[in-house]
C-alpha cells in the first residue's frame, strides 16, 4: 500500500515532469498549473498542494536544471594545468547546451521568477557561476585585488560561450554559407580567442593634467 508521504512525493515529481513536457510542447510562456493537472489527469487544484503558483513550479524546474548543469561541469576532465582546464570547462559548457537544449534555454533564455521568493534557485545558479570563477582563480590566484579581474573575465567567457550556444541552437548557421571547415573548427577557434582575450589588459586612461579644471572655471568666469 502506498503511504501518504510516498503519494505526495510521487505527485510532486509527476507535476515537475508534466510541467517539463508542457514546456517542451508549448514553450515556457504557456506553462500553466491547469495544463499540468490536465496532462496528469488530476484535479486542477492538486498541483497546488506542492507548488503555490506556476512560478514556484517553474523555479523548481530551473533549480534542478542548474544542479544538473553544475554536476555536468564538475565531471569535466582535469589536467592540473589551469589554462587547459579552463578550456575543458568551455567545451563541457557547450556540450551541455548541445545535449540538453531545453534545460539550457530554461536556465539562460527564460525570465526568472522573482529571485527573492526562490533562494534555492539563486543559490544553485550562483554555484554554477562560481565554478567558472574558481577556474579563473586557479589561473590568477585568489588575492582580493584580483577579484574584479576574475569577474570581468568570467562575464566575458560566459558571454562568448552563451553567444555560440544560442546561435547554434537557433539553427541559423546552415544558412550563413560559412567557408569550408569553419563550422567544425568553431569551438577550437572560440577557445583560442578566449585565451587571447584573457591576456588583454585595458589601457589606462591618461592622467588628467593638474589645474585643467581650474583653468576651465577661470575661462567661464571671464566670459
Amino acid at each position: 500500500m502506498t503511504s501518504n508521504r510516498e503519494y505526495a512525493t510521487s505527485l510532486k515529481e509527476a507535476c515537475v515532469e508534466a510541467a517539463r513536457e508542457v514546456i517542451a510542447e508549448k514553450g515556457v510562456e504557456n506553462l500553466s498549473m491547469r495544463d499540468v493537472a490536465r496532462k496528469l489527469g488530476i484535479s486542477h487544484q492538486a498541483p497546488y498542494r506542492h507548488f503555490i503558483s506556476r512560478d514556484h513550479l517553474l523555479a523548481e524546474i530551473m533549480r534542478r536544471c542548474f544542479v544538473d548543469f553544475a554536476q555536468h561541469l564538475d565531471q569535466r576532465p582535469r589536467s592540473g594545468d589551469p589554462h587547459i582546464d579552463l578550456g575543458a570547462m568551455g567545451h563541457t559548457y557547450l556540450d551541455y547546451a548541445h545535449r540538453k537544449p531545453l534545460e539550457y534555454r530554461l536556465m539562460f533564455g527564460t525570465p526568472w521568477p522573482e529571485p527573492a521568493e526562490h533562494p534555492e534557485l539563486v543559490r544553485h545558479a550562483v554555484h554554477a557561476f562560481n565554478m567558472l570563477r574558481d577556474s579563473l582563480r586557479c589561473l590568477h590566484g585568489n588575492d582580493a585585488a584580483l577579484h574584479s579581474l576574475v569577474d570581468y573575465q568570467a562575464m566575458f567567457i560566459w558571454s562568448a560561450l552563451h553567444g555560440m550556444a544560442s546561435i547554434t541552437q537557433a539553427n541559423v548557421m546552415p544558412h550563413l554559407k560559412l567557408a569550408s571547415g569553419v563550422k567544425s573548427g568553431l569551438r577550437d577557434d572560440m577557445m583560442a580567442r578566449i585565451s587571447l582575450g584573457l591576456k588583454w589588459q585595458p589601457v589606462p586612461a591618461p592622467p588628467k593634467k593638474p589645474g585643467a579644471k581650474v583653468s576651465q572655471q577661470k575661462r567661464r568666469s571671464r566670459s
